[in-house]
């Protein structure tokens, strides 16, 4: 039996990154004797165990050959017999297909790797250096998976090219239908894991770049060839402004549900109407509609589709909230339902501050609205609404009218407020 630690934790230790998860792969062993060992078997659909002191795991190395079009199902043969070059030929990329020995580090059968004595079969090591995303063997066809892995490969590091033949093959597995076989849930892990990379524009180009992106996201890949508006620069389309606020909600450390936010905050304006442009009258709305069915497709969680919609239906009157009443001002407050949920409204507010910035030349821009309007709300909250509840009810008020003294002591609160005395931004 040998162990060798394989994958992301060898690449990024080559890289210079911090590992923090390490993959282990054992050769020349059966089931049997890893529980002998004390290791306990997790795997579903496929040998692995979770070693007996540190919880890391141990996968026995195997080889996979798919059995239907798209991602269905694979026939896995882990035996003692498959050798460390067969398993490593069945991973993505060369980058992630180099190996390094392990030795037992203490006793207690804690492994450590050998940089010095690294197997590299497909030439991942010369793969790193000249900074070149490329699949191992044409296995990669059988996974369309692996497309989105590799683009969110892509967005971890920018700075790696693609080789022209793994491009052509990712062209060839669209134009082939692969992508239309994959199930939602991979999709949606892969799209969200890719949105939290540090350049998740990335993932969007090379996605548009093979085409998988007009099959799996067409409501996003329509707004590449849309104008902007026209007070922004014209050379850069709605799709280019996508990237560039995607970009901007990674610098600024957003969390998932805003980064979604951001990627469908202006769908819509892939389908305004002619008469329409380029203003985009009533893109709001549309982005919202086209929202809830790239949702219901991809099967998005609860927190993300909420706060995208809030986002979609309210970026504009955000941005413009510098030029409204006070009243105004607590019905958008009343809308985004921020004085039940303050941080999801925090979240909306980051969500449009990234969307502002997200163009150019305006990327070191304040965004006033966002503290002001976190001070309207802070103002809004210092409403006793228990006693002004008490005290309509004591004048014989009911129902809505009790909820609208409540809305006129918050207006009262956010006018008499500084945030509210100060200049109106815009």
């Amino acid at each position: 039996m040998k162990i060798y630690m394989v994958g992301g934790a060898v690449r990024d230790a080559l890289l210079g990154l911090k590992v923090t998860d390490h993959d282990w792969v054992v050769v020349g062993a059966t089931p049997e004797e890893l529980t002998a060992q004390g290791y306990l078997p997790v795997g579903r659909d496929f040998p692995v165990f979770l070693h007996p002191q540190t919880h890391e795991e141990y996968a026995l190395a195997r080889t996979e050959r798919n059995t239907a079009r798209g991602y269905r199902g694979f026939v896995v043969h882990a035996e003692p017999d498959v050798t460390l070059e067969q398993d490593l030929a069945r991973r993505d990329l060369t980058i992630n297909s180099i190996a390094a020995p392990a030795r037992p580090a203490c006793a207690n059968a804690v492994f450590e790797p050998d940089f010095g004595a690294l197997i590299d079969p497909f030439g991942g090591q010369q793969d790193l250096q000249n900074k070149v995303l490329r699949h191992v063997t044409e296995a990669f066809r059988e996974d369309p998976v692996r497309i989105l892995r590799l683009a969110r490969f892509a967005a971890r590091f920018p700075d790696f090219s693609i080789a022209p033949e793994t491009g052509a093959l990712m062209q060839d597995m669209v134009a082939d239908g692969e992508v239309d076989a994959l199930v939602p849930e991979r999709v949606w892990q892969e799209l969200a894991r890719g949105l939290m990379e540090g350049t998740p524009s990335r993932m969007l180009e090379v996605l548009r770049e093979c085409g998988a992106l007009h099959k799996l996201l067409p409501e996003v890949a329509a707004l590449w060839g849309v104008p902007q508006r026209p007070e922004y620069h014209p050379e850069v389309d709605t799709g280019i402004h996508l990237m560039l606020v995607l970009d901007m909600a990674a610098r600024l450390q957003a969390p998932l549900p805003v980064r979604f936010a951001c990627l469908c905050h202006d769908l819509g304006k892939g389908t305004t109407p002619a008469g329409m442009l380029p203003r985009h009258i009533g893109h709001e709305e549309r982005s919202a509609r086209q929202l809830l069915g790239l949702c219901a497709r991809l099967r998005v969680p609860t927190d993300c589709r909420e706060l995208a919609d809030v986002v979609a239906r309210e970026h504009g009157n955000i941005h413009r909230s510098g030029d409204v009443s006070p009243a105004a001002l607590v019905r958008l407050l009343e809308r985004c339902d921020a004085f039940r949920k303050p941080q999801r409204f925090a979240d909306i507010l980051l969500a449009c501050e990234c969307d502002a910035r997200g163009r150019l030349g305006l990327d070191q821009s304040p965004y006033p609205q966002r503290p002001r309007l976190l001070a309207v709300l802070a103002a809004a909250q210092s409403v006793a609404t228990d006693q002004v509840a008490a005290e309509a009810q004591a004048a014989g008020k009911t129902g809505r009218q009790i909820g609208e003294s409540i809305h006129q002591a918050r207006v009262t609160a956010v006018r008499r407020s500084p945030c509210f005395a100060t200049a109106p931004v815009s």
